[in-house]
């Protein structure tokens, strides 16, 4: 366990470097080693308030600009409604492969080819999950 004690925002981006040497307890004899490079970031909680102070920022110094420009420009983008078709196919195939019968029943009007393996059916289910 590697514990960073003196945590300040001055020290947000710092690069440090750990050395990890594996080596058997009864030799000295270094079996491998490896150099690890950490940096010091904020906290989820830090990042949010440091983003929220600086959209106020801007918002109250292009709070003017950004009303003449909508006077002036329409926008002319258009929304994403939902999920894109991809998704929507490769859950509709996901679906269907589910639904088709698996290897080795023989009840089945399907043809043989149509029939999937255990396997085939839980990356379906995997995927669609």
């Amino acid at each position: 366990v590697i514990r960073h004690r003196d945590v300040r925002a001055s020290h947000f981006g710092a690069i440090d470097k750990f050395r990890l040497q594996v080596s058997e307890q009864s030799q000295r004899k270094a079996l491998g080693r490896k150099e690890i490079i950490a940096t010091l970031l904020p906290s989820a909680k830090e990042q949010q308030q440091k983003e929220e102070e600086e959209k106020r920022i801007k918002e109250h110094l292009t709070e003017s600009v950004f009303f003449e420009q909508t006077l002036c420009q329409p926008e002319n983008r258009t929304a994403s409604s939902g999920p894109s078709l991809l998704t929507v196919f490769l859950g509709i195939v996901c679906v269907a492969a589910l639904m088709l019968p698996t290897l080795g029943d023989m009840e089945s009007l399907v043809p043989l080819y149509l029939h999937l393996s255990v396997n085939q059916k839980l990356v379906a289910a995997y995927v669609l999950g």
